[in-house]
């Protein structure tokens, strides 16, 4: 992997991609540079304003691209239903779970759910799942959840999925994204057992320069907060290009295998894509069984196309 970037990514040509978060930051990058190389892009992100402005960025960056943008709120799984069952396409060569929110004040979703678990996690799991049907009819086919490096701050509380007992910003970040990687470890190995050659594969940006870092401090109305992560962004985070990378690596490179996590090379940190650590606890079979049935039941979404 050392010096791989984007140029490295194969020919695209033929292939429909959909990239959720896809109007700022790595999810902006993701989708440009899939294009670039000839996929078809679905820039599925929640403000039609901003979806709109993105995709006219991504093709004046891009002549000759084809991109188009869809509405999809993963904050409300009524959003989740109506963008699966429009899908207008009858393959799906990848799907990019990047949208996610950080360190949110408390809140809930539409359906409920505490914000950052319903966003991260469950909106995605609904996603894959409505989208399964379509995945596994496409040869080659390949899930890449975006994680973080904060996973291991923090494993899962299977009793306070919801963060009901006590809620803590970071503490819930970190959960929503030990979920994604137990998320992918279980898909992963339910579509080995299904005999399927769809690969689940899990990324990480590292320390990336992306309006994530400064959206929690600015919503609460933590000035401080809010500057500091500014400063962070500004001398020690790569761009989001770079941050990019280890997802496009996941979603492109010939040699990705199923529940790998791939990020940045040095510490974590930064640098070109690379196996990364992950926590113990992500490779849990019990956990991530008892995870995915708690989705299933809170979003009602059953995985029924790898049961049969």
């Amino acid at each position: 992997m050392s010096g791989w970037n984007e140029k490295a990514v194969p020919d695209q040509s033929g292939r429909v991609a959909v990239v959720t978060g896809a109007n700022s930051g790595i999810g902006y990058v993701t989708a440009r540079e899939l294009a670039r190389k000839g996929a078809r892009v679905v820039l599925a992100c929640r403000s039609e304003r901003r979806g709109h402005e993105a995709r006219d960025r991504l093709l004046g960056e891009t002549p000759g691209a084809d991109a188009e943008f869809a509405h999809l709120d993963l904050g409300d799984l009524t959003s989740v239903r109506e963008f699966a069952s429009s899908f207008p396409y009858d393959r799906l060569d990848l799907l990019v779970n990047n949208a996610g929110v950080m360190a949110l004040p408390y809140g809930t979703t539409v359906d409920g759910f505490e914000t950052q678990f319903g966003i991260n996690h469950l909106g995605h799991f609904a996603l894959t799942g409505l989208l399964l049907p379509t995945l596994l009819a496409t040869p080659g086919a390949r899930v890449v959840t975006v994680s973080s490096g904060m996973h291991a701050v923090a494993n899962i509380d299977i009793r306070d999925l919801n963060s009901e007992r006590r809620y803590r910003r970071w503490i819930a970040y970190a959960r929503s994204k030990t979920a994604n990687l137990l998320f992918v470890h279980e898909l992963a190995r339910r579509l080995a057992a299904h005999g399927s050659d769809v690969i689940a594969a899990a990324a990480h940006p590292g320390y990336a320069a992306t309006n994530l870092q400064t959206a929690g401090a600015k919503m609460a109305g933590r000035t401080a907060a809010e500057r500091f992560m500014r400063v962070g962004n500004r001398f020690f985070a790569q761009s989001a290009d770079a941050g990019a990378l280890p997802t496009l690596y996941a979603a492109t490179a010939p040699d990705v295998t199923p529940d790998s996590f791939t990020g940045p090379s040095l510490v974590g940190w930064r640098g070109a894509p690379a196996p990364s650590w992950r926590a113990s606890w992500t490779r849990d079979d019990r956990a991530s069984q008892r995870l995915w049935a708690a989705s299933e039941e809170l979003t009602g979404v059953t995985y029924d196309a790898l049961k049969s």
